[in-house]
């Protein structure tokens, strides 16, 4: 069963699934070099990612600099799933700098596939849209490869709609291309 919604705040939002109990909050600089080991894993457990294991890899460094300079930015936000002390999951809302793209953010997730199940991605995706909705971020835009199927219709049930498809955007291990879907919602 799950408790849903935040306890009190973004940075404390602390949800049960079943056997899992886990903690949604803002990024920080201390999460840096786990953060790095958790991409890294994620990106080998899955092929629904741009990035096969090891490729633009990001190091303790640069996800310090990323996680400061989030933190920073009105139109960023990035958010981490902790479980007795480990991270299991982040997304991110990446704004741009640049005025006329100002009002959106590209929205971006990865969980630990053991963790697959728990609503961790869902979680994540909630809190970054209620802090969107209250951030006067108008669009939340995202990506995801047309095989996800279980992503595209949470996205959907989130309010997301296709607003367009990138054909044979991505080819995969099987030798094959795929298209990545391209949703949006607003808020």
């Amino acid at each position: 069963m799950m408790l849903a919604g935040c306890v009190e705040k973004m940075e404390d939002c602390t949800c049960v699934v079943r056997d899992l109990s886990y903690v949604v909050r803002i990024a920080q600089e201390a999460d840096a070099k786990e953060l790095s080991q958790v991409r890294l894993q994620i990106d080998g457990e899955t092929e629904y990612l741009d990035r096969e294991q090891g490729e633009d890899f990001l190091s303790e460094t640069d996800f310090k600099e990323l996680i400061n300079e989030d933190r920073t930015e009105a139109n960023r936000l990035f958010l981490v799933a902790e479980s007795q002390g480990s991270i299991i999951g982040f997304s991110r809302c990446a704004g741009s700098d640049l005025k006329r793209l100002s009002h959106q953010v590209e929205f971006g997730v990865g969980v630990l596939k053991d963790y697959w199940g728990y609503r961790v991605g869902k979680e994540l995706l909630q809190q970054s849209i209620r802090w969107a909705e209250n951030n006067q971020i108008m669009k939340i835009t995202l990506r995801v490869l047309e095989t996800n199927e279980k992503a595209i219709e949470m996205y959907k049930r989130s309010g997301f709609k296709v607003e367009g498809v990138l054909k044979k955007d991505k080819r995969l291990s099987d030798k094959n291309y795929y298209s990545t879907i391209l949703m949006a919602r607003f808020t």
